[in-house]
């Protein structure tokens, strides 16, 4: 209360480290810090204070003062009784539906439930003051609301009791700020060594491929893991309708949607897409294709614009339905500008969950006579027992095709020695637990520029 009281006299603040700095400012301003508290009553702190003319000075022990600290900045910049899991970062997504257990996705235990609860009392409050850090404010006229809390995670509210029955309820999916590196997705079987180097030389020479999936089945983690595959001087124009690829090269044109404000002032995904095309960049990623877009994506791809993006599908039967159906209709003649279609699914085996790229294809073409879209199978994954296998090797459209033959290969079978190198390193990599992301990318620029003699390994 007394931190309350004297906040109004203090300047207005705009950012959370401006309030953090205001609160501790604050806090030192009715703390005195002395051992000798320990030995004091709680009533009796605020009455020693008074004994000594300081009629609003409490005294705390270090360790006490510690802990209000906490609590303040926890309750009033971080999440409240979620802090504890916004600061694990094992924990993927958080469930909250108010005046039940919170559950929790965690990366080795799958769902599990905790102990903490928001009451119902507290839920509207709680998802009220959720929302307004995400700048998307709740109320009974505008009860969902979807956006980015300042660490980067992305959370989903809904307000209203007559649209949530049980009352407020919340998801967010937490942000990781340093990228899960390719050689942990290996290590983890999420892929192989061999799809990995697959995409190595995709990536390369400006193959466009779908990362398809459902959902939280880690396709833009896998995205964030292959992006250094693409060359390091490479320019890389990203569009997102929220903040989660994340790219380390030099030059990165990183743009965002804007839904809110004057309906003229708003800029979509499709906009964002046009402009690339003026951009001039080199790869061209939009975080995810749900519509409309799509068309641009693919003239993009005509134009000669390499493509990566995730779209939500199970096979590439579903990926070509849904990319020739309303609402995105492209035109089936112009599918075989799209190389690879990437599948990622989350599946049970053994009775525990697990993420798996479940199968890469090739597009060939468009088959006139049958009015369809030739395929073929570059990679696939065997559930029984839990290995992917390169079934096109020795005969992979794309690597032949598109990419021995335009790097100026006299023999195309060549590429499938470059591919082995590669996988070896990559399995080498992985032996020698090489898998801070940052790291794993010098990897990958060093033998870009140097060879063998740039990577940090030996062979």
């Amino acid at each position: 209360n007394i931190i309350l009281k004297r906040a109004s006299e203090k300047e207005s603040v705009i950012t959370d480290d401006e309030l953090k700095r205001v609160l501790l400012e604050l806090l030192d301003e009715i703390v005195v810090v002395d051992e000798k508290a320990r030995d004091l009553e709680p009533e009796k702190k605020r009455q020693f204070g008074k004994m000594f003319g300081k009629e609003e000075k409490i005294y705390l022990t270090p360790l006490e003062k510690k802990k209000i600290e906490y609590t303040l900045l926890k309750q009033l910049i971080g999440g409240g009784p979620l802090e504890p899991f916004m600061r694990d970062p094992y924990i993927e997504d958080i469930h909250v539906v108010t005046g039940e257990d919170i559950h929790l996705v965690h990366k080795l235990f799958d769902m599990i439930k905790t102990n903490i609860r928001i009451s119902k009392e507290e839920g509207p409050v709680f998802s009220r003051a959720l929302s307004e850090k995400i700048g998307m404010p709740v109320s009974e006229g505008q009860p969902i609301a979807d956006g980015v809390l300042p660490d980067g995670s992305r959370t989903n509210i809904i307000y209203s009791s007559a649209v949530s029955i049980k009352g407020p309820s919340m998801s967010i999916r937490r942000f990781t700020e340093t990228p899960i590196s390719v050689t942990q997705l290996i290590k983890w079987g999420t892929i192989s060594s061999g799809i990995a180097a697959y995409l190595w030389l995709c990536l390369q020479y400006g193959r466009s491929f779908f990362l398809c999936g459902g959902t939280a089945c880690g396709k833009t983690t896998t995205m964030n893991a292959i992006i250094p595959f693409i060359p390091p001087e490479k320019k890389i124009y990203t569009a997102e309708g929220t903040p989660e690829l994340q790219v380390p090269h030099t030059v990165w044109q990183r743009l965002l949607t804007k839904t809110t404000g004057p309906k003229e002032g708003q800029v979509d995904l499709f906009d964002l897409l046009k402009a690339a095309l003026r951009s001039r960049p080199d790869y061209i990623i939009p975080g995810e294709v749900r519509g409309a877009e799509g068309n641009i994506v693919f003239q993009a791809m005509q134009t000669g614009h390499p493509v990566m993006t995730t779209f939500h599908a199970g096979s590439v039967t579903k990926v070509i339905q849904r990319f020739t159906g309303d609402p995105i209709n492209v035109p089936k003649t112009f599918m075989d500008n799209l190389d690879l279609v990437y599948i990622q699914l989350m599946v049970e085996r053994q009775g525990k969950k697990i993420r798996r790229c479940v199968s890469i294809d090739e597009i060939e073409g468009y088959n006139r006579e049958a009015d369809g879209i030739m395929a073929r199978k570059a990679f696939e994954w065997d559930p029984v027992e839990d290995v992917h296998r390169f079934v096109a090797n020795k005969n992979s459209y794309i690597l032949e095709e598109k990419i021995a033959r335009n790097a100026g290969y006299a023999d195309t079978s060549e590429i499938y020695d470059e591919y082995e190198k590669r996988k070896y390193i990559l399995e080498r990599l992985v032996e020698e637990e090489v898998f801070d992301y940052y790291k794993v990318v010098e990897a990958i620029w060093g033998y870009y520029r140097e060879g063998e003699k740039g990577l940090p390994i030996k062979l």
